[in-house]
């Protein structure tokens, strides 16, 4: 009954995307509803562990993923199906949606991770590996990992699962960003069991209550795709 029902919503997804059915519906909310199946109500993530959170994302970040989605530089079936046909200009209106809803977060999830492995990926975090030529996540994503507005995405509030797959996509060359893509850099420079010390560390942290991502600019050298103007 489970894959019964989410099959009909993702069946539905595709008809509430398209513009041409907005008069019969009242709301960018109520067209964002299908979005639910995978994501959670309202965007703030389901408890399966691999889907993310999109509520309160920066637009600029949702709207690149969206293009890259439906462009063919992320890949998931779904998606790139849903998006297919979708022009730049809905695909903002998603993204300033999802942006703008703001829900609080659960608490974490007790970790089964070591100290040891806990420690490691904090380093890395906060610090980053000199020897490996890998900066702080925070030199990108901001002091409190929150995100920086207008594109670059929170890393805390994600959990495990989603992350270690993510960095796993840079690193086997199935998740992409347009050059220079420094997360793929980033990803190959690190040493055997580093996705998963981080991802730990991240998933285990708690979000700030004022967790809005704020105006600024990366403080590295490397400089993301997705910060890039689209052409």
């Amino acid at each position: 009954m489970k894959l019964y029902s989410r099959a009909l919503a993702i069946a539905g997804f595709w008809l509430c995307l398209g513009p041409s059915h907005a008069a019969e519906l009242d709301t960018m909310a109520q067209r964002m509803l299908p979005c639910a199946t995978c994501h959670g109500a309202q965007g703030q993530a389901t408890a399966d562990g691999y889907y993310p959170r999109i509520a309160g994302k920066p637009a600029g970040y949702l709207y690149e993923q969206l293009l890259n989605f439906r462009d063919g530089q992320r890949q998931h079936a779904g998606m790139s199906y849903f998006l297919d046909r979708q022009r730049d200009a809905y695909l903002q209106q998603m993204a300033e949606h999802f942006a703008a809803q703001e829900l609080p977060y659960p608490a974490p999830l007790a970790t089964k991770s070591s100290a040891a492995s806990l420690a490691r990926g904090e380093v890395l975090v906060r610090k980053g590996d000199a020897l490996r030529k890998v900066p702080a996540c925070n030199a990108c994503h901001g002091e409190r990992l929150t995100g920086l507005q207008p594109a670059v995405p929170g890393l805390l509030g994600l959990p495990f699962d989603y992350i270690t797959a993510q960095l796993g996509g840079w690193l086997v060359g199935v998740r992409h960003a347009r050059a220079p893509d420094c997360m793929a850099d980033i990803v190959k420079a690190l040493a055997p069991g580093d996705i998963e010390v981080v991802a730990a560390w991240l998933a285990a942290q708690p979000v700030p209550l004022d967790a809005k991502a704020p105006r600024g600019e990366i403080s590295t050298d490397r400089h993301c795709g997705s910060l890039e103007p689209r052409q």
